[in-house]
């Protein structure tokens, strides 16, 4: 009976439509992309280079080698518009790619709306989110130049999930700085990178200089991405057997990413939809470059046109209210100097949920794109953003991700607003990872205790104020 089964024919590109109203447009393992694509190859202009903290000067290969493989420093300086996938990725990928497009049809209705909503869903990764799409990639490519050993940081969790599940799949032992706050809230999640086979610690921690010197300032310090990407790159520069890895911001992390919008093109065609508004949350930058380059570059190509939308928290408004600057990529100043929208790189955001968003920068790709008028960019509180969620959680079933749940935000004002004005219009954003490491955060929601967290523009004023000079500007 089961050589009945065609199994060619169930690697075609199929719409599924089920009795209960929802439909999933999925792909076949053979339309996993066999490519990355790179914007820079269509962007009008190059973006300003990365400086060396010390000369001013562009860095060089040479310069980023102490923390990478080669392979991905020449994918971080590349200007070629397609970077081939490596083959043993491609079939890693096999385990959760394609990931399904789904029209909301359910939540369509509660709304009351004539839009149309369809979301590329990225939580079915083994690790819940996007995170893997370049998790697996990194990996690979540190292992290929016999490095055994990774440092990292993460703020909510996906990212050090992300890369424990590769670090297990490639045999390289990872250790995770994760952000003290989220370290505390969210402990499934540590538990996920130690079954992985992962060590997580809290930062700031007293395992590197700059995690002491944080600690000695500010002894109850939270936390905060660029607290714990020092000490990640700080164990990486000072030891032969280990590298570094970043979840997001870079620019071979979001070409990693651009396997979801190439699906999610191709996905729309299967349903012969073109999308108004494309959608993303945004903290690095990752998620939403994923989705949304792939389809910037087709408009840049001369192909459809659309509006594209980054969603990030009031509390950590880096495109809405920063500074698009050269500036730190961490807070203890051992990265390159890079230009983009930056509240400092001392700016430490308030303890929200959306740990993966509280980033005081944004990706330099991401920042050049914003300041060439490729998309806009909005901020919204963390309790409208949880109600969104919850909508949206009660008709599809899916209980997003509180960075997610800032994509589902802006979709829902996107899908009302059409139905004020008595038109349709075709959203899709990206649900980037699920929540189901994150009910501490829920509980909190419905408890009634939940609160919207200020942005201090004083503090990010006296950020700023330290920003280093950089002759180049």
């Amino acid at each position: 009976m089961f050589g009945l089964f065609n199994k060619k024919k169930a690697m075609q590109p199929r719409k599924a439509q089920s009795m209960n109203d929802t439909t999933k447009y999925l792909l076949g393992e053979e339309d996993i992309p066999k490519v990355w694509y790179n914007i820079a190859a269509d962007l009008p202009s190059p973006p300003p280079p990365p400086l060396h903290p010390g000369t001013g000067q562009p860095v060089g290969p040479d310069d980023l080698a102490p923390l990478f493989p080669m392979a991905l420093i020449m994918q971080e300086v590349s200007a070629e518009r397609e970077i081939e996938i490596p083959e043993p990725v491609r079939e890693i990928y096999k385990l959760w790619r394609p990931s399904p497009l789904v029209r909301a049809r359910r939540w369509e209705k509660a709304l009351g709306t004539p839009a149309k909503i369809y979301f590329k869903y990225e939580g079915v990764s083994p690790a819940g989110s996007h995170k893997p799409n370049t998790s697996v990639a990194q990996a690979f490519y540190n292992k290929q130049e016999g490095i055994n050993k990774l440092s990292t940081e993460t703020g909510a969790g996906q990212w050090g999930s992300s890369l424990a599940f590769a670090g297990s799949l490639f045999d390289i032992q990872v250790d995770v700085y994760m952000v003290k706050v989220s370290y505390e809230q969210k402990p499934y999640r540590r538990a996920l990178m130690e079954t992985y086979g992962a060590r997580c610690v809290a930062s700031p921690s007293t395992e590197t200089n700059s995690g002491r010197a944080i600690l000695a300032a500010h002894p109850d310090s939270t936390g905060s991405l660029g607290i714990a990407i020092s000490e990640a790159v700080e164990v990486a520069a000072t030891n032969d057997d280990t590298k570094y890895a970043l979840g997001s911001v870079l620019n071979h992390v979001l070409l990693h990413q651009t396997v979801i919008g190439q699906e999610a093109i191709k996905q729309m065609e299967m349903a012969g939809e073109k999308p108004d508004v494309v959608i993303g949350c945004a903290g690095g930058g990752s998620n939403f470059a994923g989705l949304a380059f792939p389809f910037i570059g087709r408009k840049l190509r001369g192909g459809d046109d659309m509006r594209v939308v980054a969603v990030e928290p009031a509390s950590c408004p880096t495109l809405t209210k920063g500074r698009y600057t050269y500036d730190f990529g961490d807070t203890g100043h051992l990265t390159p100097l890079v230009k983009m929208h930056t509240l400092g790189n001392s700016f430490v955001p308030p303890p929200v949920h959306a740990g993966g968003l509280r980033y005081h920068g944004m990706a330099p790709l991401v920042s050049h794109a914003k300041e060439l008028g490729l998309f806009d960019a909005v901020a919204y509180k963390q309790t409208e953003c949880f109600e969104a969620a919850v909508s949206f959680a009660r008709c599809e079933g899916i209980v997003p991700a509180p960075e997610s749940s800032h994509a589902i935000k802006h979709a829902m004002e996107e899908a009302l607003q059409a139905k004020a004005e008595g038109k349709s219009r075709v959203i899709l954003f990206n649900l980037s990872g699920h929540g189901h490491f994150d009910m501490a955060a829920y509980t909190e929601f419905f408890s009634g205790k939940m609160v919207d967290k200020e942005f201090d523009p004083a503090e990010m004023d006296r950020a700023l104020s330290e920003l280093p000079a950089v002759a180049a500007e």
